[in-house]
């Protein structure tokens, strides 16, 4: 019998929360795949056209940002680990602190305790010295920082190609398999068709 594999989806950040919902109609594409989804409130304060509902509508399980007794915030609730796409630099510093004051960080916070995966897609550049330390905290914690850099190798033509690369980026972090972007297979790519 096949383990379900729950997948923490955070959202945070006012830049691209798109990154988000790309990350969302990803996993409905896995089989065996179940995703938790939280999102900030400062995202959805955004006016940027998207609602708690177009995520949610996305997601297996939604979380209030709020709810700090949420199955997430626990260690004893298994799952493979979380993303947080986009994430904020207040959300990076946070965690790197430790100053998990909502339901997003806490659930990074517990990924880290517990030795699983946590993926952070920072939503904002340049960074300060400051905002650097902070992921490098994180990443000798055990977490990944995967900005979001836009490749062209797989010749993107629209805006949903891109952040559909970005999302196998992150399903590759979790070892999930997928067909969102065309791999490098080396050499000329035109010569090999």
């Amino acid at each position: 019998m096949t383990e379900t594999i729950r997948l923490i989806v955070g959202v945070s950040g006012t830049q691209a929360p798109g990154l988000g919902l790309a990350v969302l109609q990803a996993l409905q594409t896995v089989p065996g795949t179940e995703s938790h989804l939280v999102v900030d409130r400062a995202t959805l304060d955004a006016g940027q056209g998207l609602t708690g509902e177009d995520f949610a509508n996305l997601a297996d399980v939604t979380y209030s940002p709020g709810d700090l007794g949420a199955a997430i915030s626990s260690g004893s609730f298994r799952t493979a680990g979380m993303v947080i796409a986009p994430c904020s630099m207040r959300t990076v510093a946070a965690i790197a602190t430790g100053n998990t004051a909502d339901l997003v960080t806490r659930a990074a916070d517990v990924c880290l305790k517990e030795r699983r995966r946590l993926v952070l897609v920072p939503d904002e550049t340049p960074w300060n010295l400051i905002s650097i330390r902070n992921m490098e905290i994180i990443t000798l914690a055990g977490g990944t920082i995967l900005p979001p850099v836009p490749a062209f190798y797989h010749q993107p033509k629209t805006t949903e190609d891109l952040l559909r690369h970005t999302a196998g980026k992150i399903l590759d972090q979790f070892g999930l398999e997928h067909d969102l972007f065309v791999r490098w297979e080396g050499g000329d790519r035109d010569a090999a068709q």
